[in-house]
């Protein structure tokens, strides 16, 4: 263990940490919502549909009670279906949590609190530990068994 990591961080956890993360899920649920009935628009037939700027957060809760046309400028000429903007919803914020989940479990194991300190890449260590390095340094290892063709004899 390092010296820096013996000792103890001062900086008290507050309350941006959690504000951020609930900003982060919010977002990403409002986009996905967005992008899961663009999405289930496009599948019915009337294109890829999105909201003008202002109305991308307040069409939410019309989207989120499976109107499909909510907040366009242009009303689709086919609309997709309420159950098929709800599954589309759905869906989409399910892929995205995964996502999320996945990219904060790989960050927090490359450089979070619980990772690994002083270990060598898996190259490094197939470098002075592997097969190759065994097998090129055999003779010194195992002298009787494997014995080099320049080994002069006394």
């Amino acid at each position: 263990m390092l010296q820096t990591d013996r000792r103890r961080d001062p900086y008290p956890f507050t309350w941006e940490i959690p504000v951020g993360i609930l900003t982060l899920v919010l977002l990403t649920g409002s986009l996905g919502a967005q992008i899961g009935r663009a999405i289930a628009n496009w599948l019915a037939g009337s294109g890829w549909t999105w909201p003008e700027g202002r109305r991308l957060f307040s069409s939410l809760p019309d989207v989120f009670a499976g109107r499909a046309a909510a907040g366009l400028s242009a009303l689709p000429t086919h609309p997709a279906s309420h159950d098929m903007v709800i599954g589309w919803i759905v869906t989409t914020d399910l892929t995205l949590l995964a996502f999320f989940a996945v990219a904060a479990g790989y960050v927090l194991r490359r450089w979070g609190p619980g990772r690994m300190h002083g270990m060598a890449t898996a190259p490094d260590a197939e470098a002075s530990l592997g097969l190759s390095r065994l097998r090129r340094v055999r003779p010194i290892i195992r002298p009787d068994l494997y014995f080099r063709t320049d080994r002069r004899h006394p």
